[in-house]
């Protein structure tokens, strides 16, 4: 389909678009993308009653991103 000239160009212009410096960030994504993508289609594909867990959530370990506290979590702050 693509050669490896054609790969090449390609990933050349990603960095020169995107930058150096974004991206590591980019592939992790993208690698977080696929691993949840692979674990729903392997969920997809299990019979309901397998193991005895059909409800069962999955965990998927990630980055944890922290919340800026503005104030209470269900007041707007913009009304009176």
């Amino acid at each position: 389909m693509f050669g490896i000239s054609e790969i090449a160009i390609i990933l050349i212009v990603v960095i020169v678009l995107l930058g150096a410096k974004r991206l590591p960030e980019l592939a992790r994504s993208a690698g977080k993308s696929a691993r949840i993508l692979k674990a729903e289609a392997k969920a997809m594909k299990e019979p309901k009653g397998a193991e005895g867990e059909a409800g069962a959530p999955c965990v998927i370990r990630g980055e944890t991103v922290a919340r800026h506290e503005t104030g209470d979590p269900g007041r707007d702050t913009g009304q009176q």
